[in-house]
């Protein structure tokens, strides 16, 4: 179910420049990285770097997604964050950013394939036929500018429920909840209508009937990028040589991940609670990048053009691509 190719070829819109403040540095610092990022099974060759090959970090886990990393971001919390890459650039091209900076960069790329969002919603909700209903109802999201509220925008897009004329809002009402278990109470309990999560982490409460799949909707773009902190930055834009060495150390950890699938099954069913079938299945969609370091502006470009179409981001307004990006490949 992916978007249409007049709409993949549709024009960029790019976004007014706006002046970067000079980021505080940190670079004498030798303590380790702390590196947020989303405990599921996407994160195996994360945990297999520091297993396999050293990686020296502490991993902090955000279960509620790339929107709280971009706030803990911001707040010194975390130096890293490994998330969607609608969430980093929504966040960054949005105006009067806070703080000014922005607080992060996108440095480098961790998977190379689209994302599968599943279109959820409750057991009983039989007045929901399909995704045609949820036009004016009620999205349930983990926070503003995470993933599953972008997603929302791109999906009302596709749909042809954005009006440019009176540009008003797709949905009846955006219900923040935090956690992958709020949304699923909430649209059983009826304070939400639907929500949008990535499918495998969905399937297994499709499968105990907790919730009931509606559809799908795939990302026009690469789905996880890696940020860094603008704290990270040095003069003559330098990025602090620990995430240098992360680059090389997650590069170990994918090539491993590549060399081994049998225990990266494992390591997915027994820790990461999905079942043995379903990281098997998940394998067969998935493809990480032989070399992390840098991103590739056309996927940036696409990424800013459709979050303009879908209402995420305002045309001249906020961060420009090129000022979002401080490695290139």
């Amino acid at each position: 179910m992916d978007l249409s190719a007049s709409e993949l070829s549709s024009p960029v819109c790019y976004l007014s420049e706006r002046d970067i403040l000079p980021a505080s540095t940190n670079m004498a610092s030798e303590s380790p990285l702390r590196i947020g990022y989303v405990p599921e099974h996407f994160s195996t060759p994360i945990h297999f770097a520091k297993r396999h090959f050293g990686l020296s970090a502490e991993l902090v886990p955000f279960p509620s997604g790339t929107g709280h990393m971009i706030t803990a971001l911001r707040a010194g919390e975390i130096d890293v964050g490994i998330g969607l890459t609608e969430g980093w650039i929504a966040g960054l091209g949005r105006e009067n950013l806070e703080p000014a900076d922005g607080g992060y960069r996108l440095v480098g790329t961790y998977v190379e394939t689209p994302l599968c969002w599943a279109i959820s919603t409750g057991t009983n909700r039989a007045e929901i036929t399909g995704v045609e209903s949820l036009k004016g109802g009620k999205i349930g999201v983990s926070r503003i500018g995470s993933g599953s509220y972008v997603m929302g925008y791109v999906l009302a897009d596709q749909q042809g429920w954005l009006s440019s004329k009176d540009k008003s809002e797709p949905f009846k009402e955006t219900v923040v909840l935090n956690t992958f278990a709020n949304l699923r109470r909430a649209v059983n309990d009826g304070e939400a209508d639907f929500f949008m999560w990535e499918h495998f982490t969905s399937k297994k409460y499709y499968d105990n009937g907790e919730i009931r799949r509606v559809g799908e909707i795939y990302t026009p773009w690469s789905s996880w990028k890696i940020v860094a902190s603008t704290a990270l930055i040095g003069a003559g834009n330098k990025l602090d040589e620990r995430v240098e060495e992360l680059f090389g150390k997650l590069n170990e950890g994918i090539k491993y991940f590549n060399e081994h699938l049998d225990e990266a099954v494992n390591f997915i069913s027994t820790e990461l609670d999905y079942s043995e079938a379903d990281a098997r299945e998940w394998l067969k969609t998935v493809r990480f990048p032989e070399n992390t370091r840098g991103v590739d502006m056309a996927v940036v470009d696409k990424t800013v053009g459709l979050l303009c179409k879908a209402g995420v981001l305002v045309p001249g307004k906020g961060m420009q691509p090129e000022d979002m990006t401080l490695l290139k490949r």
